[in-house]
């Protein structure tokens, strides 16, 4: 065929790079943009006026895998919804393959409708597209001969599915290498379907795969008459968009200048500009096809906006290192006309600022020019995006500090030695402190422990190091004691001293209440009787108030396997046969805890089940019901599945307990589809549904453990996690969250970083346990136990018995020897209960600078192409000299100093 295709090479580089982005063509990858299906003729309709609003796509939930792709494009323009829905499952059309393309090469200026008068008869489309099916075949996109010979006996030629060998035809024909490609027809395409490629499309096919634009599936095969979904293609063309210069009049992309809260500020070619953000709108980054924060935009980077009206609709981390050049020296003196000079090694040289200009210290906190003194070392930073290098931050990278102020205690690390305050200016500081540290309270010695986040102080620094502490409000205490009564308006507590005093003590408005099993507790939620009551530990704070109330200890007996006699839904009096059948009566109230299969237990819902002969749990303190469960399963180990007589049989406690079951029921195991009984084994930890009258078998959970770290804390309690590399979220909303401790925590209060535990009842989370992590330097090791000096200087021997696994250098070793006395470590127990010894990796380099505002430190380059100069630190990490700690400002340009990292994060550095 003859090409047509001659329009100007910058249309050729937009073809080239939706293919380049485009076609994997393989499972997993991108999305096309949909118009609507239209009824009646059963072809395929426009939606001019539907494009993706500011809002979502009903049918594209926040972590679907094409959520980025698709909002982009759509936020675009590029491709349409049809009344809020994308459809990304559905197949891609012929018509729309061709239409995606012609917008996304912008195009559509070129769009005539009176050419698409004259299409083929053969190629019927749908009156929106025929314009872009005209200008296809004007451009040698599509080959009328070819698309003569097509079947369009049962579907029209738009409607058609866009076959995998079809799109390759589109795409290479897009390139303008047709007659390489026909070149090729002769040769196999070496896929095990080859002879499922029309003769015609082999050469196709072997460009493509020449050009890295087509890969193989499952087997493989090319499978070429597979479709593509409208996700997958959307995907294509998104991130095509990376290889081309096309741009579109609602895309900006520039360097980052300003980040105020609701606001990004970006440098377009040579000009500022401002647009707006809010919590709902994305972020991403060019890399990850998961959502990323407002805290992964950080100043000087390279970033795209798509919106309009000076709002951001989508934004994307193109590049994230800081376009950034520094100069490092003495400050000498500021001059007029908004200039500093300063020597750099022998040379006097002088740089200008402006009022953008951030003047920062060695803290990261803000300062004037006029406070940082001559002969401090500073280093300016200069933009390189512009010729014009402006200044953007001047910081001071040394100097001794000696001061007192008020301020906040923001945060303790016992481990480095650091504690951060918030002094009266509002600025943080970071200051280390040693053994002579005085904390005082009313004349009081306090120690470090007494330090709480949020405590109001007055401190001293010399030579840097915190001297003085005086808190100026009392601390917390705690006492124990027996929950005898809350007050009517919940406004006191009495109770019962460990020794038989009773005290009672005003609460604060909304005291926290910590019951372990129950998440969000509430005053309703205590037990409070004179005997019988919770054993409960109280916070008090400085005015002797009840600002914290935990549940240490409950005196509530269980009956189990209970079975209802009657219930009288006026009195809430329940009468029930235990096992023995011997009655007894309880009573209900609205502190009752229910438990039945339901998410949201009401007393209402409990009442309609209690019939005769309905099976119960029940926990209760004299004839009052603390909890009421229906049983709806069993919780215990596999001890035999009979497939012949169709029944389980479950060991839970000291009972064996069997259930029929009449179908094949639903086994659900965690990262496991398709499951069924065969997958089951003896002794497997299971959860056994019931069927509505508590008689068969209706699903099988498989209890198991899993270990993961947290990468990210999301909307309504989902958690992103990773683990061995691979990341996946899920909900922990219903689940129990404890702490290192074994104290109960909130979802808000796990953090990335976070090793966690989590126990699945099939595919759902239902416990939550963050596993204690200690950080320490191997002193002695022997084949039972280690010895590890942790970094607040306490030496410790573990005895290790059992399984043990040390991860060193990309292996695991089932042996404490292959420990080496030196070696930093992070001591963990796996889901197994072994323990788990990481060895961190070492690095000697020579120190440069600390930004305190990124939270990292840069090292010198061993050469002109090392990348590897700039580290994140950990949020306690340890900085020291032998056995004195350090704070990292304390580090000086060309020390040479060790690093110690976990997963690329500084842990601990060791100066020489």
């Amino acid at each position: 065929m003859t090409f047509k295709y001659n329009h100007t090479s910058h249309s050729k580089k937009v073809v080239s790079a939706v293919l380049a982005g485009m076609m994997a063509l393989s499972a997993g990858g991108a999305a096309m943009a949909a118009e609507s299906t239209e009824t009646g003729q059963g072809q395929t309709a426009a939606i001019t006026n539907t494009a993706a609003p500011t809002g979502l796509f009903s049918d594209i939930k926040v972590g679907y895998w094409a959520e980025k792709h698709v909002y982009k494009l759509a936020y675009q323009g590029i491709l349409l919804g049809n009344n809020g829905l994308f459809r990304p499952g559905d197949a891609v059309t012929q018509q729309e393959a061709v239409t995606m393309a012609i917008r996304f090469m912008k195009q559509e200026g070129q769009l005539n409708t009176d050419t698409a008068a004259a299409l083929p008869t053969n190629m019927e489309v749908g009156n929106y597209f025929k314009p872009y099916v005209a200008l296809a075949l004007q451009l040698g996109l599509i080959d009328k001969t070819e698309e003569s010979t097509v079947d369009v006996s049962k579907t029209s030629w738009g409607q058609k599915p866009a076959s995998r060998e079809w799109i390759t035809k589109l795409l290479i024909r897009s390139l303008d290498k047709d007659a390489e490609a026909k070149a090729q027809n002769n040769q196999s395409t070496g896929f095990a379907d080859n002879a499922s490629i029309s003769e015609s499309g082999k050469g196709y096919v072997n460009l493509a795969v020449s050009l890295d634009l087509a890969k193989g599936v499952e087997g493989n095969k090319f499978n070429p008459t597979g479709s593509v979904t409208r996700a997958q293609l959307a995907t294509f063309f998104s991130r095509g968009e990376s290889l081309t210069d096309t741009t579109y009049p609602n895309t900006s992309t520039g360097y980052v200048t300003g980040l105020k809260d609701g606001q990004i500020t970006l440098v377009v070619d040579g000009k500022a500009v401002n647009f707006a953000v809010n919590s709902s709108t994305p972020y991403f980054t060019k890399d990850s096809e998961t959502r990323a924060s407002a805290t992964d935009v950080k100043l000087y980077t390279k970033v795209m906006v798509v919106g309009s009206a000076g709002g951001a609709s989508y934004v994307e981390v193109v590049d994230a290192t800081p376009q950034v050049e520094s100069v490092e020296g003495t400050f000498a003196r500021s001059l007029s006309g908004n200039k500093i000079g300063i020597f750099v090694g022998e040379n006097y040289e002088t740089y200008s600022y402006d009022e953008a200009t951030a003047f920062i210290d060695q803290n990261g906190n803000a300062i004037k020019l006029s406070d940082i003194t001559a002969d401090s070392i500073i280093e300016v930073q200069r933009e390189t995006f512009s010729t014009d290098k402006k200044t953007v931050a001047i910081r001071v990278k040394s100097g001794i500090v000696n001061k007192s102020d008020n301020g906040v205690v923001a945060e303790v690390s016992t481990s480095g030695k650091t504690i951060k305050l918030v002094n009266a200016a509002g600025a943080t500081e970071q200051f280390a402190y040693n053994d002579n540290l005085l904390i005082t309270y009313q004349n009081r010695i306090m120690s470090v422990a007494d330090l709480k986040a949020g405590s109001a102080v007055k401190y001293t620094v010399k030579d840097s190091v915190l001297q003085t502490i005086t808190l100026s409000q009392g601390v917390e205490q705690s006492v124990r004691g027996t929950l005898v009564e809350i007050g009517g308006n919940q406004s006191t507590l009495t109770f019962k001293r460990e020794g038989g005093s009773l005290e009672a003590k005003l609460l604060t408005e909304k005291p926290e209440v910590i019951i372990n099993g129950i998440q969000d507790a509430t005053l309703n939620d205590l037990i409070t009787d004179a005997t019988n009551g919770d054993q409960v530990e109280l916070s008090l704070n400085s005015d002797d108030q009840v600002t914290r109330i935990q549940v240490i200890g409950r005196q509530m007996e269980p009956m189990n396997g209970v079975t209802v006699v009657s219930y009288n839904s006026k009195t809430k009096v329940l009468t029930v046969l235990d096992n023995n059948k011997k009655p007894f009566v309880f009573t209900l109230d609205e502190k009752t805890k229910l438990d039945y299969n339901t998410t949201k237990p009401t007393l209402a819902g409990l009442e309609s089940i209690l019939n005769d002969g309905r099976k119960l749990d029940l926990t209760y303190v004299g004839t009052r019901a603390l909890s009421v469960k229906v049983i709806y399963k069993y919780e215990g180990t596999i001890s035999n599945i009979d497939t012949t007589g169709r029944k389980i049989s479950v060991l839970s406690g000291n009972q064996t307990i069997t259930v029929p079951y009449t179908t094949l029921p639903t086994v659900e195991i965690y990262n496991k589809s398709g499951a069924s009984l065969g997958d089951l084994k003896i002794g497997d930890k299971v959860t056994v549904t019931l069927g509505a009258n508590q008689d068969v078998v209706q699903k099988v959970s498989l209890n198991t453990v899993a270990q993961f770290e947290v990468v990210a804390l999301e909307a309504n309690s989902r958690i992103r996690v990773k683990s061995d590399l691979l990341t996946s979220q899920f909900y922990v909303d219903q689940a129990v969250l404890t702490g290192e401790s074994g104290q109960t925590i909130t979802p808000s209060q796990l953090t990335a970083g976070n090793l966690i535990n989590v126990t699945f009842e099939g595919a759902t989370p239902k416990a939550v346990q963050v596993v204690k992590r200690t950080l320490a330097e191997v002193t002695a090791v022997d084949a039972s136990s280690v010895t590890l000096k942790q970094f607040n200087g306490q030496t410790e021997t573990v005895p290790v018995s059992g399984s043990v696994k040390v991860v060193k250098s990309g292996s695991t070793l089932t042996s404490l020897t292959s420990l080496t006395v030196g070696d930093r470590v992070e001591m963990t127990k796996d889901t197994d209960n072994s323990t788990r010894f990481r060895v961190l990796t070492v690095m000697s380099k020579q120190f440069w600078s600390y930004d305190g505002v990124g939270n990292q430190i840069l090292v010198k380059r061993e050469t002109t192409a090392d990348t590897n100069y700039r580290f994140a630190l950990g949020s306690s990490v340890f900085v020291h000299q032998g056995d004195n700690t350090l704070s990292v400002q304390s580090l000086r340009d060309n020390d040479n100093i060790v690093l110690y990292l976990l997963n690329n994060v500084i842990l601990e550095i060791q100066k020489q």
